[in-house]
């Protein structure tokens, strides 16, 4: 645990949680689909990210679907105190696999209470309304958010909902959600070498507000880096603890959520708070994007 504590601390709703949490998509099966290969060592790596002191797991009831907050629940219930569990609705996912919108307000009522049901609770700590762009990629797209925001804060409203966050949001709509409702984070892709959201992360660290950035480590294609390799091999450090480093460095605001279905995996992410990154090598790295 003291490793995990050198990346510092930031405030999520209500709590202050670790810099360095867990996100818990890998733990379904190929594609985020289905059940694991080997649920045991699912249930190995929550326990671990737990006994190494982290207090963040990001996850979905469409990981699976379903899948992923059985597992969380199996492994970890009932929840230690201080543990905050972060969900995101928005999705559902089809019998091919394939994500699809689901942003009515009836859409959004029954993603929260599958999400209840499935973690093994009464009220869900933070969720992110996870927004559909257009595209193949499914990358933010512009939009009113008023309808599926005015959805969560009925849901807020009775209690099953501490705190309410965005997913795959512009700063359009960041700003307009900050207008109907208290917006305690905003869950972007964001790396190394995908920097759009530069102004948008030290807005909200001006406002307190947190920064999660999503595919922290390229997601689905692996960030590949000559410069990154080289530094790695300066501070013998792996080239994703590297990149994990940078993003602690980035801003206070940001907080990390890596994940991973191997144990020494996880406890390599974790290492990443004990990698320092002197300043010749953070503007090498700054160079990639």
């Amino acid at each position: 645990m003291q490793t995990i504590e050198q990346a510092g601390s930031f405030r999520l709703g209500d709590r202050n949680v670790r810099r360095l949490g867990y996100g818990a998509m890998q733990l379904a099966g190929p594609g985020v689909f289905g059940p694991p290969r080997d649920r045991d060592g699912a249930l190995a790596v929550l326990r671990e990210a737990i006994e190494s002191g982290v207090d963040h797991i990001d996850t979905s009831d469409f990981y699976g679907p379903h899948v992923t907050n059985q597992i969380i629940r199996e492994a970890l219930h009932p929840y230690r105190d201080g543990l905050t569990i972060v969900t995101k609705v928005g999705a559902v996912r089809g019998d091919d696999g394939s994500w699809n919108p689901a942003q009515d307000a009836a859409a959004l009522t029954a993603a929260v209470h599958d999400n209840l049901r499935n973690l093994g609770l009464d009220v869900l700590d933070v969720v992110n309304m996870r927004l559909m762009g257009g595209g193949g990629d499914h990358g933010p797209a512009e939009g009113s958010v008023e309808p599926q925001l005015t959805a969560l804060a009925a849901l807020q409203a009775h209690g099953l909902i501490r705190h309410i966050g965005l997913s795959n949001a512009t700063p359009a709509q960041v700003e307009q959600a900050r207008g109907l409702v208290d917006i305690v984070c905003v869950q972007n892709q964001y790396n190394l070498a995908h920097r759009d959201d530069d102004a948008m992360i030290d807005a909200l660290a001006a406002d307190g507000i947190a920064y999660v950035p999503f595919f922290p480590l390229g997601g689905f294609n692996p960030l590949q880096s000559q410069t990154l390799s080289e530094v790695a091999a300066r501070l013998d450090a792996t080239p994703m603890q590297v990149a994990l480093a940078w993003l602690l460095r980035r801003s206070p605001n940001v907080l990390l959520i890596p994940g991973t279905s191997s144990v020494a995996h996880l406890r390599e992410n974790l290492t990443a708070a004990a990698v320092e990154l002197p300043d010749q090598e953070v503007a090498a790295l700054d160079g990639i994007g």
